[in-house]
Order: C-alpha cells, then sequence, then structure tokens
C-alpha cells in the first residue's frame, strides 16, 4: 500500500512537473520604442502575470534598433514610433502586420532657473530652436509669447537623442510640417544633422533626454509626455495649427487623434493636426510582427498579448501619460491581428 502511495505521489509530482516545464514553454522577447517602454513593461508584466505559461519581455533601445532587431530575427516583436518603411518590410518573408497600440505626445520638457511654469512656445519659435536659430532664452520672440514671465539671459542648451529613434522621426516630421527652413536644413527620420555647435548635445532614449534636460540649467528637449508626468519635469505650452496654446493630456492628444482617420494599412501620421484644441505633436505608436510565425503557441500568444493590450492595457494608458486608442481604431486592431498566426 504504502510503495502504491509512493508511486502515485511520484506520478503526481511528475505530472506536475511536467504541467509547469508545458506551462513555462512560450517566452516572446521584443525590443524597441522607449517612447511606449513605460506602459508596454507595465502591460507586459501583468499580461505575463496572469497568463499561464506566457513570459514576454521586452527592452527599450530605441525605435531603430528594435527594428534592426527584428530583421535580424533576434526578436519575436518590435516596437516603433516610425512604424516601418517598405524597403524594410519587403526584407521579411514572413510578411509583416505593423498594429497601432497606443499614442501619445511629444512635450518639449526644458529646465530653467527660478522654474518659471507655463512657458509658451509659438510655432516659429520651437522649431528655430530646434534649427539653431534661437539661441537664448531671453530672446524678444520668447519674451513676447511670455509677457509675465521673468526670462533669463541663459544660452539655451538643445537636447537631441544619440541613438535612431522613432520619437526624433516624429518630432522632426512636425517640425518640417511647420517650418520650410528646418525642412530645407535637417528635414525628417530616425536620426537628423543637428547643428554641430556646442549648444546641442544628445543623449540616448526618453529616458536619457530627460534626465539630462533635468541636470542642465537652461535645457530644452524632446521626450514623450508620459517621462515628463513620472520625471515631474516642466514642460512648455505649445502653439498648435488653430494658432491656440494647448496643454499635452488625453483630451488634447484624442483631438489630435480624431483629425485624422487610420487607414488600412494602420500607418496614420498627424505631422500637425488640425483642431483648435488639439496638441500639435502626437503620435500613434506601433508593434511590429511577423506574419507567419512557424510556431502556432508563439502566435497565440501574441494575439491574447495584444487582445489584453486592447481591452486591459488601455484602461491604464491616461493615467500613465498616453493616449487610449479610438474605439474605431481598436477594432481595426483586433481584427488584423488576426493575421498572425
Amino acid at each position: 500500500m504504502k510503495r502504491l502511495m509512493k508511486s502515485a505521489a511520484l506520478a503526481v509530482s511528475v505530472s506536475l512537473f511536467a504541467s509547469s516545464a508545458f506551462a513555462e514553454s512560450v517566452r516572446l522577447t521584443g525590443s524597441g520604442a522607449s517612447f511606449p517602454a513605460p506602459i508596454y513593461l507595465t502591460w507586459f508584466k501583468d499580461f505575463s502575470k496572469n497568463t499561464a505559461g506566457v513570459t514576454v519581455d521586452y527592452q527599450s533601445k530605441g525605435s531603430g534598433a528594435g527594428v534592426q532587431d527584428f530583421l535580424n530575427k533576434t526578436v519575436d516583436f518590435a516596437a516603433s514610433d516610425s512604424a516601418m518603411k517598405d524597403e524594410e518590410i519587403a526584407k521579411v518573408a514572413e510578411g509583416v502586420q505593423l498594429l497601432p497600440m497606443t499614442a501619445g505626445e511629444i512635450v518639449l520638457a526644458y529646465n530653467l532657473p527660478g522654474n518659471p511654469k507655463g512657458l509658451k512656445l509659438p510655432r516659429d519659435v520651437y522649431s528655430d530652436i530646434f534649427l539653431g536659430k534661437i539661441t537664448q532664452w531671453n530672446d524678444p520672440k520668447i519674451a513676447a509669447a511670455n509677457p509675465d514671465l521673468k526670462l533669463p539671459a541663459t544660452p539655451i542648451t538643445v537636447v537631441v537623442r544619440a541613438d535612431s529613434s522613432g520619437t526624433t522621426a516624429v518630432f522632426t516630421k512636425h517640425l518640417s510640417a511647420i517650418n520650410p527652413a528646418f525642412k530645407e536644413a535637417l528635414g525628417e527620420g530616425n536620426t537628423v544633422n543637428w547643428p554641430a555647435t556646442d549648444k546641442f548635445i544628445k543623449s540616448p532614449k526618453n529616458d536619457g533626454i530627460t534626465a539630462t534636460v533635468r541636470q542642465t540649467p537652461g535645457a530644452i528637449g524632446y521626450i514623450e509626455y508620459g517621462f515628463a508626468k513620472l520625471a515631474k519635469v516642466d514642460f512648455a505650452v505649445l502653439q498648435n495649427k488653430a494658432g491656440q496654446y494647448v496643454v499635452p493630456n488625453a483630451e488634447s492628444g484624442a483631438e489630435a487623434l480624431a483629425a485624422v482617420k487610420m487607414p488600412e494599412n494602420l500607418v496614420a501620421w498627424l505631422p500637425d493636426p488640425d483642431g483648435a484644441k488639439s496638441y500639435p505633436i502626437t503620435s500613434y505608436t506601433w508593434m511590429i510582427f511577423r506574419k507567419d510565425n512557424g510556431n502556432p503557441a508563439k502566435a497565440k500568444a501574441m494575439r491574447d498579448m495584444i487582445e489584453y493590450s486592447l481591452t486591459e492595457g488601455q484602461k491604464i494608458a491616461d493615467s500613465m501619460g498616453y493616449i487610449p486608442l479610438p474605439p474605431s481604431v481598436v477594432e481595426q486592431v483586433r481584427k488584423a491581428s488576426a493575421n498572425i498566426q
């Protein structure tokens, strides 16, 4: 009897071990954009915790590096704020499915002596700052827009990305749309040739720019709103296409998203959104998957992860400084996710 009980117990422990070994069988790896990293890392942690047998790992290293990892097949999925170029998609024999998973706003974080709040920056001013044309904080154009603020005679230190960055692509697309001189001199892309002066300094990823702005009196840099919120840095109130000064938040971001219809390929840009209440630098950000993954368990785990992100995930977007996807876009993404097999 004892022997029977022993062998039964052993059989149970072996089957438990087998099922737990099976339960550990799916591990998804992703890399890329730092812009949505705070919300993605939260989603993936919660999803992994609530989904038996699935673990999702994500490395925030910048959009360019994520797309490169995807092309090199070192990750199961990538993330990019600049979607993926047609010539890159053409390199992927298994087919590519781009899915916009969240949206965010790029803010201009600044560090000024005396911490003046609510700094207003007109369109021609902030685009000229990043062109290297406006170089002092007490420049007459900045002073004219901020009659109530005491602006110091401090040189402006411009902090830009050191790595290949979708945030840079979105930001320079916007600056090129509003300032022909910027478009001609620097253009748009994951990397651009910023003015070669000691007043332009480079830092990697969104968190790197955030830290550099905090440590540098007189600095201004472009970061995702969630990072600014998290780090409690001051950011400017920007003038939009309608001439209104708008603060970034879920409402002004949603207004901007509403100004553009999502096309069938799920890649929509808002270089300079219409609407009096729209925040001027708003963008979707994408996850990138292979259509044919050659692994049904992995494909199902990816579809489940997407569904989690579209439902539970969207509920925390606003609190983390992101914009919940419009319901119509959620439906389009859900439908397209079925292509991941």
